[in-house]
């Protein structure tokens, strides 16, 4: 396994992040454990959720089923950085969700007894709430630094000013504030590359991207059309409508003897801002295939035609629109 510094802090991470949204809906119990063993065995230190993962207002599913891995000791919990959300509906009360002291308070105390443990290493904001003021969401975060619950802050589909704000309010509280962004990004989804990701550069945050093979359409789709193996329903009508790209992209990939999951993957590790992509396994298979990513080299000519086949945004902004 490869390990990097989370953003620009001293916190060494995995460069894949085994994101755990499938635990409970998709994947039982046992084979969730199954998984996370097996993501330690591997090196994975990574371990993303969030509170509402599970999808059962108030209940924490897959938070629980973390908490219960946890439980059975074994010195998984210091194995670990373990990161979970806060900001979606958690309850029926008007301030059972958001980003208001209130909130942020309470859903890190439920969080923790959820997960069973006393602290969470990165406590990730999972969408921007711009009706909050910042000086009432640092000074939420600063105090559950202080009580030892939260280690590091990071923030999750938040726009390049949005980060920018942020940092700019908690370095006048003498605060650390964000050290990563949790985004939207792949071949396939490149509008980060405009401001989002020129924010994380210079303010020191790691980008964590998520749906890095864009629910699946990176993954070999066409191929698996082909073999007559399961493909997502509703993904049918965009493989339609992005099936020339598709074509070339897997061609390329079969050209490289690499599987185009792998690829996808090894594009966004490429990247010096991706600190890790998330992977969300559903099964052990899933899990060990991820790995050959991390040892893939693309060379600058396969590099120049992903960007052909995948064009970005032309750049970072403004230059990628204006003279």
């Amino acid at each position: 396994m490869q390990y990097t510094a989370l953003g620009r802090t001293g916190l060494q991470v995995s460069r894949l992040c085994l994101g755990t949204m499938n635990f409970g809906p998709q994947t039982s119990e046992p084979d969730s454990f199954a998984i996370m063993d097996r993501a330690l065995e591997l090196g994975i230190n990574f371990f993303d959720t969030a509170n509402v993962y599970g999808w059962k207002l108030g209940e924490g599913v897959t938070e629980q089923i973390i908490g219960r891995w946890l439980e059975q000791g074994g010195g998984r919990r210091d194995q670990i950085v373990l990161a979970t959300k806060v900001y979606n509906k958690m309850g029926e009360g008007p301030n059972e969700r958001g980003l208001s002291a209130y909130h942020i308070r309470k859903a890190c105390d439920d969080s923790l007894r959820r997960l069973k443990t006393d602290h969470i290493d990165l406590y990730q904001m999972h969408h921007i709430e711009r009706s909050t003021p910042w000086e009432e969401i640092w000074q939420a975060m600063e105090i559950l630094v202080q009580q030892g619950k939260v280690l590091y802050v990071g923030s999750s589909n938040f726009a390049g000013w949005d980060i920018a704000t942020a940092q700019m309010e908690a370095r006048a509280r003498h605060f650390m504030g964000l050290v990563s962004e949790q985004s939207l990004y792949n071949l396939n989804a490149r509008t980060l590359e405009l401001e989002v990701i020129p924010a994380c550069r210079h303010f020191g945050l790691g980008l964590i991207p998520w749906s890095p093979l864009s629910g699946g359409l990176l993954g070999g789709a066409l191929q698996k059309a082909t073999e007559g193996r399961r493909s997502d329903p509703n993904r049918q009508q965009e493989i339609e409508k992005r099936r020339p790209q598709l074509e070339a992209y897997e061609q390329l990939c079969k050209d490289l003897d690499e599987s185009p999951a792998d690829v996808a993957l090894a594009w966004l590790l490429n990247n010096p801002i991706v600190t890790a992509p998330i992977i969300g396994p559903r099964t052990l298979d899933q899990l060990n295939g991820s790995l050959r990513a991390l040892e893939i080299k693309l060379s600058d000519e396969t590099l120049a035609r992903l960007d052909e086949i995948w064009p970005g945004p032309g750049g970072e902004a403004p230059k990628a629109y204006a003279w």
